[in-house]
């Protein structure tokens, strides 16, 4: 029984470790070594939820436990892990998907604790499938949101700015203007926060903005 048990925990961190390169390889807050523990602690649970109060059991005829009770509380403490991992920053929300992925990845070492080891395997290529699919699904067809600084020769140039990106259909989500006296002179940065179609930003958008008349981009993250 032991050496199945092992055995449980190791296909799981497997499991886990496959999900993790994944995560890993995109460079994801969540990666390798994170998705490996979470896969061999819920397989660990799993087995003690389902084992590990036998001889209390087995002395004790009065005595009944709910063995799925120690299970449950996993997807209780993945959703402590999971949130440390989504960040909400200048209007974009990062990390859900690796979330997600690692309340997946619970899952699946819980299937590998109770020995479902066909069904978490199959789990396993399908969440690494759909990983991979929905990537490349977003780089095609997805939206990339940037932060960009202008130089702006004049006020009057603001408007003209704003209009011009809005007729190339992208989105503002947010823009700050600031004004800098040098030597006598009077220029203005804009600070924009933009939602730009991946396509647009892969192959136009370094050549966008070089035909603005007194506009320059001076900073792109």
């Amino acid at each position: 029984m032991t050496t199945e048990m092992i055995i449980r925990i190791f296909i799981a961190a497997i499991l886990g470790g496959i999900i993790g390169l994944e995560r890993e390889y995109r460079a994801k807050e969540a990666g390798l070594r994170t998705h490996l523990l979470v896969a061999s602690g819920s397989a660990l649970f799993m087995i003690i939820s389902q084992y590990g109060f036998d001889s209390i059991l087995h002395t004790r005829s009065n005595v009944s436990l709910d063995p799925s009770r120690i299970a449950s509380q996993v997807v209780t403490g993945i959703g402590f892990i999971g949130a440390g991992t989504i960040i909400f920053q200048k209007h974009v929300i990062k990390g859900l998907t690796t979330a997600a992925g690692l309340w997946v990845t619970s899952a699946i070492g819980l299937a590998c604790g109770s020995g479902m080891y066909i069904l978490s395997t199959a789990t396993t290529i399908m969440v690494v499938i759909c990983l991979e699919a929905i990537y490349y699904i977003t780089v095609r067809f997805g939206t990339k949101n940037i932060e960009i600084t202008f130089s702006l020769s004049s006020y009057n140039k603001i408007e003209s700015l704003i209009q011009y990106i809005e007729n190339e259909k992208i989105i503002i989500q947010s823009y700050k203007i600031h004004r800098h006296v040098t030597d006598g002179a009077e220029n203005y940065l804009a600070e924009m926060d933009l939602k730009i179609k991946n396509s647009t930003y892969q192959h136009n958008f370094p050549l966008l903005f070089n035909k603005l008349d007194g506009i320059t981009v001076k900073n792109i993250e």
